[in-house]
C-alpha cells in the first residue's frame, strides 16, 4: 500500500497507522536524483510485501514541517515508523536486496 503524506495529515497516516501497521516514510524531492532512482524500488518492494506494511511518501519540498521535526538532514531519508515512533531509518539510495533484508529484520 502506498500513500502520499503532508504536514496536514503526517499525524494520522504515518504516526497512528504505525500503531498497527509499519509505516516506511521516504522523504524525498523532485530535484534529488538519488531519490528519484529510489523511489521506484521502494515502490516494487511496496508491492512485494503487499500489507506488511505502508510506503508513505513526503515531499520535503512541500512538507517541511514534518522533515524537520524527525531530522531530515539530507534525502532521500527513509524512516520506519511503528507504535508511533522512528524504529530505525537510512538515509541515500540503496540496493533493493539491501533494503529488503533491513526491512525483514525490522518487520
Amino acid at each position: 500500500m502506498e500513500i502520499d503524506v503532508t504536514d496536514a495529515n503526517f499525524e494520522a497516516e504515518v504516526i497512528e497507522k504505525s500503531k498497527t501497521t509499519p509505516v516506511l516514510v521516504d522523504f524525498w524531492a523532485s530535484w534529488c536524483g538519488p531519490c528519484m532512482m529510489l523511489k521506484p524500488t521502494l515502490e516494487k518492494i511496496a508491492k512485494d510485501y503487499g500489507e506488511k506494511f505502508v510506503l508513505a511518501k513526503a515531499s520535503t519540498d512541500d512538507n517541511q514541517n514534518a522533515a524537520g521535526k524527525f531530522g531530515v538532514m539530507s534525502i532521500p531519508a527513509v524512516k520506519l515508523f511503528r507504535d508511533g515512533k522512528v524504529v530505525d531509518e537510512f538515509v541515500g539510495a540503496q540496493p533493493e536486496a539491501k533494503i529488503k533484508q533491513w526491512l525483514d529484520q525490522k518487520l
